[in-house]
């Protein structure tokens, strides 16, 4: 069981829709968590999360300026932090295919900065945030993303002594999370009554905020050191989305947009030699790794997936329904909602 009591943890990216999901969650479970550090450059943010989480009420918060591209300032909020979840990135597929240096300076230099400050202070562990666009990308984003994977895994062996442990969560499209498509069909059926279309055979992975910040916390919890873990969850067709938000609403095809994929993927074939089942989750291990193998698969229970195997958004039987995803749009992302 994780014990934060005493503890401090710093979230980058603290002013995101995951990052407030687990401010929350944290302060819940752990109440007695010593501090709880929000770290982020967006000050109009800090200060709209300050309105929900007053530090009168929140002592153990505290909210801290910063960008994930200075180092020296990474180092200056990492002292007498224990834990750090890294939620930083610039995440919009166009916006780093028009701004590839903006994309890479945060998404590689900062993982790379993340990395040197944990080693120039005393965090003893570490989870990065991934997605599934970081496997086999096809757009800068995924690329960044799937660079910032291998630093984090990497930084496991150059530690030396350090007994920090570094791993990473990779899952697909967060419901209800800033820009993504529920909250933008919502608001299009609102202004036009037309929902654009990309693909009609567009297929995505589906979870929700709270399966988020649950995969967040095994990992703190339990990672050993390099793994990559993966949540088994369900699919979506775009097509299901738009008609289970607006049935009556024009849905016109408008093409897919550059760096898009039909369907996106969480573990290829090529990853099959190193993953596991562990139940609730896969895992992707490290090829290298100072730990034994035979003792994670008993600790874990973990069973080597089949050659060959891929977990793919389009090939996934785990599909949502139309009434479903209108439950789900209830429950996670507007409690008002109505066709």
């Amino acid at each position: 069981m994780l014990n934060l009591k005493g503890k401090s943890l710093l979230i980058t990216g603290g002013t995101g829709s995951l990052g407030k999901a687990l401010t929350e969650h944290i302060l819940n479970k752990y109440p007695d968590i010593r501090r709880l550090v929000i770290y982020s450059r967006d000050e109009q943010k800090q200060f709209q999360m300050a309105q929900e989480y007053p530090s009168e009420t929140y002592p153990q918060i505290r909210y801290f300026i910063g960008d994930v591209r200075d180092k020296d300032r990474l180092e200056r909020a990492f002292q007498g932090v224990d834990f750090v979840i890294h939620a930083a990135a610039m995440k919009h597929v166009h916006i780093a295919e028009y701004n590839p240096d903006e994309c890479i300076k945060t998404n590689i230099g900062g993982a790379e900065n993340v990395v040197a400050a944990c080693f120039k202070t005393k965090v003893e562990r570490v989870v990065a945030l991934s997605t599934d666009k970081a496997c086999a990308p096809i757009n800068l984003y995924g690329a960044t993303k799937l660079t910032s994977d291998k630093l984090f895994v990497a930084a496991n062996n150059i530690k030396g002594e350090n007994p920090i442990r570094f791993s990473v969560v990779r899952y697909g499209n967060v419901m209800g999370s800033n820009g993504s498509v529920i909250p933008f069909f919502i608001n299009k059926k609102k202004e036009s009554n037309t929902l654009p279309i990309t693909d009609p055979n567009m297929t995505r992975f589906n979870i929700s905020l709270q399966g988020g910040v649950d995969m967040v916390m095994h990992a703190l919890e339990h990672a050993w050191g390099g793994e990559l873990f993966v949540p088994k969850i369900p699919s979506y067709r775009i097509t299901d989305v738009a008609e289970a938000i607006g049935p009556n609403c024009e849905k016109p095809v408008v093409g897919i947009r550059p760096g898009e994929k039909v369907h996106e993927e969480m573990i290829t074939a090529s990853d099959s030699f190193y993953t596991y089942d562990l139940g609730k989750y896969y895992t992707i291990l490290p090829a290298t790794h100072k730990w034994s193998i035979e003792e994670f698969i008993a600790t874990f229970n973990a069973k080597k997936v089949p050659m060959g195997f891929s977990y793919n958004s389009g090939d996934n039987e785990n599909l949502e329904t139309v009434e479903g995803l209108r439950e789900l749009i209830k429950k996670h992302v507007d409690p008002n909602f109505e066709v």
